[in-house]
């Protein structure tokens, strides 16, 4: 966008001669607009498309980033010169695919261009490694599709099967100025890669801390989520390793996914990307061709997983079933073994479950978990927060009209663990069950968790815990009756890591599977998500999810966003007044406006196109949470 620049200060070059002018974006969120700029004499040589440059905007300095460059600028516009260059940015493949992104996700360019820079000043760049020592050529792999084929590629692999094939796939299309970018859900797994290769003698650089080697190019960027936004000027090709990982997606607006990133710069780039995944979600699935191995080799990859239905069972037992005991008293019993319980102490939902035949509480609609409403709602009734449905309170398996609440995240677990097993149990604690982007796997834990047989925590401990020959869910219900439309995908993925974790650790295969168990204590023993983990066969659940998908309108049969904040209600309805017709604008609800599109084209055109008012708001595309 084009801007008249300020007025000319001290130092502006000289008009005998056409000046160089660059456009340049502000690093300030609140300014979306680029201002061009002069290029003085002395700068000219360190000054290209993605420098970051130093400018004075509105009277102070500000840093920024160069978007174009041999701009003609508006006629009778003075300029003011850059006032100094910081060093290297991001190179402008880089530069449009987060242009992209900023209008797919409906955020600030600044931030992505954050995102996209170095973390330290870059003033110089070293020079590009050559390929590898007898090393195959870049086109050894796949060869790059004709303009405007699709690329990539879905790859279903089970939790336990090594990656390293495809990263050494990858790997192979290295070449002279061109890089292949790489992405692991944590720091650790990208540390682990980066050595790997290190050792075979592949060029790799390590994001954040190695950024210049990637912008030199001609090597494997490896890196977490921000890694999505690698430096390298050439993309010969692109992995995403657990691309259902939640890590992936922003938190903070704009809330773009990686995985989505990496597939667009590939795109662009004609370049094969692999999105890798033991349960590809929906959208995954959306974004190209699946393929599958070999029936025999999947199933060796999924340890057992074992159901537990308890709703037959003395609600006296609490959390612990008589299966759940025999299991850890097993693993206990042989030195060296350890086993993992994972149990939901947040209590993000509260379950209810008929009182006469223990038949969980679900909505007939969307298999959410009915809540009871409060006598200042209305007549009593079972209300969804999922889809919004409601009905009396009635057991749909039997009719009884009593319910009774499932009472989760007991405080006292880890002693009456104790008590049952007769072992010191560890615990596992620090942040909340998402992991930040870029955290190591061994993150936080109990002092005794380290040691102990048995470790008991949230769903953060499967990824805290390095080994384990058991995993145990005390109560999965919660995350499969959970009040958001993606529950059953997110469910079935936590199976999945679960799944990594015991059939990485060393043991007894069971048959033709991984070794490894993975029991699920459940009221819903016939649910799509645990039928796919037993049969080790994640069709099932997308088979099943597309369906109600499909039917509901929800993506990747749509776009969402999601609108809050103290702005929300002004911009709601001014999106609702300039939404066409295919597009809906509904709520508010807790103060939050919902917009549905039947494509992310269609959804991102209107909110850049609705002017933003006043005031903080939050827009959240595509919401992991809702």
């Amino acid at each position: 966008m084009t801007a008249a620049g300020p007025r000319p200060g001290p130092g502006a070059p000289a008009a005998a001669g056409p000046p160089r002018v660059v456009r340049v974006l502000p690093d300030v969120p609140a300014i979306a607009k680029a201002f061009d700029y002069a290029v003085p004499d002395a700068l000219g040589p360190e000054v290209r498309v993605g420098s970051e440059v130093r400018v004075v905007l509105g009277g102070r300095r500000v840093w920024g980033w160069v978007v174009a460059d041999g701009v003609d600028p508006e006629p009778g516009v003075a300029l003011r010169p850059l006032a100094a260059v910081r060093g290297w940015g991001p190179p402008p493949a880089v530069l449009e695919v987060a242009a992209w992104a900023a209008w797919r996700w409906a955020g600030p360019l600044s931030i992505l261009l954050r995102t996209a820079s170095a973390p330290r000043v870059v003033r110089r760049l070293p020079s590009a490694p050559g390929p590898a020592p007898g090393g195959p050529p870049a086109t050894a792999a796949v060869a790059p599709g004709p303009a405007g084929e699709a690329t990539t590629t879905v790859v279903r692999a089970g939790p336990a099967a090594d990656p390293w094939p495809w990263c050494r796939r990858a790997a192979a299309l290295v070449g002279p100025g061109a890089g292949v970018l790489v992405l692991a859900p944590g720091q650790g797994a990208a540390r682990a890669l980066a050595r790997r290769w290190h050792q075979e003698g592949t060029p790799v650089a390590l994001l954040p801390e190695e950024w210049a080697r990637a912008r030199a190019g001609g090597c494997v960027a490896v890196g977490t989520r921000a890694a999505a936004f690698a430096p390298l000027p050439r993309l010969a090709g692109a992995l995403v390793l657990d691309a259902h990982d939640e890590v992936y997606h922003e938190e903070r607006a704009p809330t773009w996914a990686a995985w989505a990133v990496v597939a667009e710069r590939a795109r662009r780039a004609r370049a094969p990307c692999w999105l890798v995944s033991p349960c590809p979600t929906l959208e995954l699935l959306a974004a190209g061709p699946l393929q599958v191995g070999a029936r025999a080799d999947e199933r060796a990859a999924w340890p057992v997983v074992e159901v537990v239905d308890r709703r037959r069972d003395d609600p006296r037992t609490g959390l612990f079933s008589e299966r759940l005991v025999r299991m850890l008293r097993a693993v206990v019993a042989v030195p060296g073994r350890r086993a993992v319980c994972v149990v939901n102490r947040t209590g993000r939902v509260r379950l209810l479950a008929c009182a006469s035949c223990g038949e969980l509480a679900r909505c007939e609609t969307c298999g959410g978990a009915l809540e009871l409403l409060s006598p200042a709602d209305g007549p009593p009734g079972l209300h969804c927060r999922r889809c919004g449905a409601s009905r009396p309170v009635v057991c749909a398996h039997c009719g009884a009209t009593r319910t009774r609440a499932l009472r989760l995240g007991v405080s006292r677990v880890r002693e009456e663990l104790e008590a049952l097993v007769g072992v010191p149990v560890g615990e596992v604690w620090g942040p909340g069950p998402r992991r930040r982007a870029g955290a190591g796997d061994d993150g936080p834990a109990g002092p005794e968790a380290h040691d102990a047989a048995v470790v008991v925590g949230t769903e953060a401990a499967l990824h805290r815990v390095r080994a384990a020959h058991a995993v145990a869910f005390l109560e999965f219900d919660s995350e499969l009756a959970a009040p958001r439309f993606g529950a059953a995908e997110q469910a079935l993925a936590l199976l999945a890591r679960a799944a990594h974790l015991v059939g990485a650790t060393p043991g007894d295969r069971h048959g033709d599977r991984a070794p490894g168990l993975v029991l699920v204590q459940t009221r819903q023993p016939r649910h799509p998500a645990l039928s796919a983990a037993v049969s080790a066969d994640p069709g099932i659940l997308a088979e099943a999810e597309g369906e109600v998908r499909r039917a509901l309108g929800l993506p990747p049969f749509s776009a969402l966003a999601v609108v809050s904040g103290a702005g929300a209600e002004a911009w709601g309805r001014a999106l609702r007044a300039g939404a066409p017709e295919e597009v809906s604008v509904l709520g508010p609800v807790d103060g939050a406006w919902t917009v549905r599109a039947p494509d992310h084209g269609a959804l991102a055109d209107l909110l850049a196109s609705v002017p933003r008012p006043a005031g903080r708001l939050r827009v959240e595309v595509d919401p992991v949470r809702a």
